[in-house]
């Protein structure tokens, strides 16, 4: 016996870069593409209603990364009955996720009233401002960190540290909830 600890079996993450209508065509692709830089298995969809989405929520991605409009209190648009934040965060626990990103840029108050996610496993991140290119620089720093092994914890909290500065103008403005903090997204 070599008394070497074999090493935990890494498992590719695998991506869905979507969106609710087709608002969002540029930022998802811009979006998308950085992804594919980072991972193999990533899929681009543009759904028609939030019960699509959910649908596709059900085929075992680790990272939604969604585009998707807020109503006034949190509640998801396009859906075809009242669904808020809460409901789309307890849909991807159910099913495994380990990042829901919601990356277009919704008010702070519709996150805090909808977005309700104490005592889930899972690491949500709600964009209040993309920041323009700031948002893609930053997203490929953190893709870039994750993707190669770090925690998705550990690599957030190296691009924002909770100091001060002039750094921040340089940053998207985003909510982060950090509830599976081992949370690993090999490439």
């Amino acid at each position: 016996m070599s008394g070497n600890i074999p090493e935990r079996a890494q498992v590719h993450a695998r991506v869905l870069v979507g969106a609710i209508g087709p608002s969002y065509s540029g930022l998802i692709q811009a979006d998308f593409d950085i992804y594919r830089r980072n991972y193999r298995a990533v899929d681009r969809i543009t759904f028609e209603c939030v019960a699509d989405l959910f649908q596709a929520i059900e085929r075992a991605y680790d990272i939604v990364h969604l585009f998707i409009p807020l109503a006034s209190g949190g509640r998801l648009l396009h859906a075809d009955r009242a669904l808020v934040g809460g409901d789309l965060i307890a849909k991807c626990c159910e099913c495994g996720v380990k990042v829901l990103w919601i990356a277009n840029e919704n008010q702070p108050d519709d996150y805090v009233r909808g977005f309700r996610a104490a005592g889930q496993k899972i690491n949500v991140v709600m964009t209040i401002l993309r920041n323009g290119s700031n948002f893609d620089e930053f997203l490929q720093r953190l893709l870039d960190r994750v993707s190669a092994g770090a925690t998705f914890v550990s690599a957030w909290t190296a691009l924002v540290p909770q100091t001060q500065g002039d750094w921040q103008a340089r940053l998207p403005s985003c909510v982060f909830f950090a509830g599976k903090p081992d949370a690993q997204l090999f490439a």
